[in-house]
C-alpha cells in the first residue's frame, strides 16, 4: 500500500493525541475525506436519502432514455432486469438503504413497464408484488428491491460465518462481538449502519441455515436449527423438568462402531 497516496479520516470526537498515535502506527499522515470512494459516498451523516439520491437519479436517467424508444414488453423486461435493477445493487450490498428509497425505485420501474400515453400514466393491471414473483408462480421475475437488499446482507452474514478469518470478519468481531459467536452477537449500543444491516441479514439467514451434527457437543438442542426437515428444524418443547441441552446428550455412544 502506498501511504503517500492514502489518507485517513477521523470522527469529530477523536482527540488530537489519539489521532497522532494512530497516524504514527499506520505511517499515514494525510488527513482527507473524498466525497466518494469506489463510487459510494464516504460520509453519509444523518441524511441517508440525500446521500443516496444519486441512485434514484441514475435509474431515472436510464428510464428517460428508454421512454423515447418504441420498446416491446420483452425489451422492457430485459432492460429492467439487466440494467435498471443492477444499478443500485453494489451500494445495496454495502449500506442499508432506506425502505422509501427502495420503494421509489420500484415505483419508477413499474411506471416504465406500464408506460404512459400523452404524458399520463397508464393503468397498472397487475400489482408490482405479483410481478416480482418468480415466473413459475405466475410473475415476471422482477426483483423486489427491499427483499434483494435483505438477501445481499444475508450473503454478507454468510461470508462472516463461513470465513471468520477474513479481514472484514475479524474487524467486526473485534468491535462488536469479541467474546461471543457471530450467530449470538447483539447489535450493540452504537452500531454502524453496516453492522446494523448485517444483523438484519443474519436474521434472514438464520431462517434457512442448519447445523450438521458431528459429535453434537457444540449444538444446543433448543436454540439451533439441526433437525433436517422442511418445517421447524429444532424441537418445540421438552417433557422433563431438566431437559438435555446439547445434542451430544441425545447420542448413544455405546451403539457407535
Amino acid at each position: 500500500m502506498n501511504t503517500n497516496k492514502s489518507a485517513i479520516h477521523f470522527s469529530n470526537g477523536c482527540s488530537n493525541s489519539i489521532r497522532d498515535e494512530i497516524k504514527g502506527v499506520l505511517n499515514m499522515h494525510n488527513e482527507a475525506l473524498n466525497e466518494k470512494y469506489l463510487g459510494m459516498p464516504t460520509d453519509i451523516g444523518n441524511s441517508v436519502n440525500g446521500a443516496f439520491q444519486y441512485l434514484k437519479d441514475r435509474v431515472w436517467q436510464r428510464i428517460q432514455g428508454w421512454l423515447e424508444q418504441c420498446l416491446s414488453a420483452g425489451g422492457k423486461e430485459i432492460l429492467i432486469k439487466a440494467v435498471a435493477q443492477a444499478i443500485p445493487t453494489y451500494s445495496m450490498a454495502c449500506f442499508r438503504l432506506p425502505a422509501g428509497l427502495c420503494h421509489h425505485i420500484d415505483g419508477l420501474l413499474c411506471s416504465f413497464w406500464w408506460g404512459s400515453k400523452a404524458g399520463k400514466r397508464q393503468t397498472c393491471w397487475v400489482t408490482w408484488d405479483d410481478m416480482t414473483k418468480p415466473e413459475y408462480m405466475g410473475g415476471l421475475g422482477f426483483r423486489d428491491m427491499e427483499l434483494l437488499h435483505l438477501a445481499l446482507f444475508a450473503h454478507q452474514a454468510w461470508r462472516i460465518l463461513r470465513e471468520p478469518e477474513s479481514l472484514s470478519a475479524r474487524v467486526l468481531k473485534a468491535v462488536y462481538f469479541p467474546n461471543t459467536d457471530f450467530l449470538d452477537a447483539d447489535v450493540g449500543a452504537r452500531p454502524s449502519r453496516v453492522w446494523r444491516a448485517i444483523i438484519e441479514g443474519r436474521e434472514v439467514m438464520k431462517q434457512g441455515i442448519i447445523k450438521r451434527i458431528g459429535s453434537g457437543e457444540s449444538t444446543n438442542i433448543w436454540k439451533t436449527n439441526w433437525i433436517p426437515r422442511d418445517g421447524l428444524m429444532k424441537p418445540v418443547c421438552w417433557t422433563s423438568e431438566s431437559p438435555p441441552q446439547l445434542v451430544s446428550e441425545l447420542i448413544d455412544q455405546t451403539s457407535r462402531t
